[in-house]
C-alpha cells in the first residue's frame, strides 16, 4: 500500500492527519513539549521539518485509531482480526478428500506470496553512505528533563540466531552515547538478548541492523508479539497482502527492508564491557531506572535521498504507544481466541491502564472455575506475564 514513508505522509496529510511544522525546534526537550499536548487531546501527527539536521522528524503518526488503521490500510482495526480468524479456520479445518486438499492450494500460494524476499543489488535505503557514520547527523531526541541522555525510540532492530539463521525483528530503545555507540536496551527475556547469549557461547561479535522509516507497517511488525519461530515480516506481507523486499547490509550480514528511510548497521561485542543507559521517561509516566546494557556499536549509516527520521516520546499516558498497543489487542484477539483461550469472546485493554497492566476479558462460561482456567491461561500467553489487573466477565 505504502512504498515509502513519504507515501504515509502523504496519505496523513490528505486525511487532515498531519500539520507541518516549519519553524526549526529542538529535538532536545522543546519537541516533547510540543508533541505532548498534542497526543493528549487527539491531535494530528507531526512533522518538524527543521531538527537542526538534514532530515525532517516525524512523529506521533500513530497517535490514533484513525492513524493507526491508515498505518495497517484497514478501515478499522477489527478488521485484521477477522482475516486472521478466517485464515485460522481455512487451514485448521479438516481435509479429508482430494478435492479439499485441492481447493487450499490458491490460499497455499497466496501464503507463499507474504514471505518476504531478499532481492539483489542496493536499496531506496542506501541511496546515501555516510562517508563517516555519526548519530548526531539525526535529529535523535532528549525526551524528558532527567533522561540520560538522546534516545532513538522507533528503531526497527534486526537479529539473527547464530545456529539457525532465525530472524528477529524488535523494538528496543537506544540510548547515543556518542557519533558511533549507543546502548542495546533487550531485557533477558526477549528473542535478540537470546540471539545474544548465543553468540557470547560462540565468543563472536553479534551483526545488528537497524532500520527506521519505510512502509509504517514495519514499525508496528517489530512491536508485535509473536511467537519466536514466527517471522516479523511474514506478518507485514499478510498485512500488505505482498512479499516485503529485503536488501543486504553493506557492513553486516543483516537484510533490512529496500524502503527503509534510514539503516544504521553494526555490531554487539559480547567481550564489551556493559554501558550504564538509562534513565528514561518510559510509557507507565514514571522514569525507568539506569541499569548496565550491552554496547551497540556503529559502521556504517546509509539513507533515502528523501529521508525522514521518524520517532515517538513515551510519558504519562495517554501517548502515542497506547495507540500501537490497542491495535496489538485487537489483531491478536483471534489467535488468542483460537489457540490459548478458546471461550473467549472479547478482550480490551484500557489506554487508562497502560497497555497490558489492566486487561478485560468477555467469556462464555460453561462450568465452575472457569474464570481462574483463564487466568492462568493468559497470564502464561506472552506479554501478559507482566498483566497486573485482569478482569474475567461473563456472558
Amino acid at each position: 500500500m505504502y512504498s515509502s514513508l513519504q507515501d504515509f505522509i502523504l496519505d496523513l496529510e490528505k486525511h487532515h492527519e498531519l500539520i507541518r511544522v516549519k519553524e526549526f525546534v529542538n529535538p532536545e526537550l522543546e519537541i516533547t513539549e510540543i508533541v505532548d499536548r498534542f497526543s493528549k487531546n487527539n491531535g494530528p501527527a507531526l512533522l518538524f521539518e527543521k531538527t537542526g539536521t538534514n532530515f525532517p522528524l516525524l512523529i506521533n503518526a500513530f497517535g490514533s485509531e484513525k492513524r493507526m488503521a491508515l498505518a495497517l490500510g484497514v478501515q478499522h482495526l477489527d478488521e485484521v482480526a477477522k482475516d486472521i480468524e478466517q485464515l485460522f479456520k481455512s487451514l485448521m479445518s479438516p481435509k479429508d478428500s482430494i478435492t479439499d486438499k485441492l481447493k487450499m492450494l490458491p490460499q497455499l500460494a497466496e501464503i507463499g506470496s507474504w514471505m518476504p524476499k531478499q532481492v539483489s543489488g542496493r536499496g531506496d535505503c542506501q541511496q546515501v553512505i555516510m562517508q563517516n557514520p555519526d548519530l548526531k547527523k539525526l535529529p535523535v531526541m532528549t525526551c524528558w528533563p532527567y533522561d540520560g541522555g538522546p534516545f532513538i525510540t522507533l528503531p526497527v532492530i534486526h537479529t539473527n540466531d547464530p545456529n539457525t539463521g532465525q530472524r528477529n525483528v524488535g523494538m528496543y530503545r537506544m540510548q547515543v552515547f556518542d557519533s558511533r555507540l549507543t546502548g542495546m536496551h533487550w531485557h533477558k527475556h526477549k528473542v535478540s538478548a537470546k540471539h545474544f547469549a548465543e553468540y557470547k557461547k560462540l565468543g563472536k561479535k553479534m551483526p545488528v541492523a537497524v532500520s527506521l522509516g519505510g512502509d509504517p507497517v514495519y514499525t508496528y511488525c517489530a512491536t508485535a508479539p509473536l511467537p519466536e519461530n514466527v517471522d516479523e515480516y511474514m506478518l507485514a506481507g499478510f498485512l500488505r497482502k505482498k512479499k516485503v523486499k529485503l536488501v543486504k547490509c553493506l557492513t553486516q550480514e543483516i537484510y533490512v527492508p529496500n524502503d527503509a528511510d534510514i539503516i544504521i548497521e553494526g555490531y554487539v561485542d559480547p567481550n564489551d564491557e556493559l554501558i550504564w543507559e538509562g534513565p528514561f521517561g518510559d510509557h507507565t509516566g514514571y522514569y525507568s531506572l539506569a541499569d548496565w546494557y550491552p554496547r551497540f556499536h556503529v559502521t556504517a549509516i546509509t539513507h533515502r535521498k528523501d529521508a525522514v527520521y521518524p520517532s515517538t516520546i513515551v510519558g504519562v499516558p495517554p501517548q502515542e504507544d497506547a495507540w500501537l498497543g490497542k491495535a496489538t489487542e485487537r489483531i491478536f484477539l483471534a489467535p488468542i481466541k483460537m489457540t490459548v483461550v478458546p471461550e473467549i469472546i472479547d478482550m480490551e485493554m484500557p489506554i487508562e491502564g497502560v497497555f497490558h497492566n489492566l486487561t478485560i476479558v468477555k467469556i462464555k462460561k460453561d462450568f465452575a472455575g472457569q474464570a481462574q482456567k483463564v487466568t492462568n491461561a493468559m497470564w502464561g500467553a506472552g506479554q501478559m506475564m507482566f498483566n497486573k489487573i485482569l478482569i474475567v466477565v461473563f456472558l
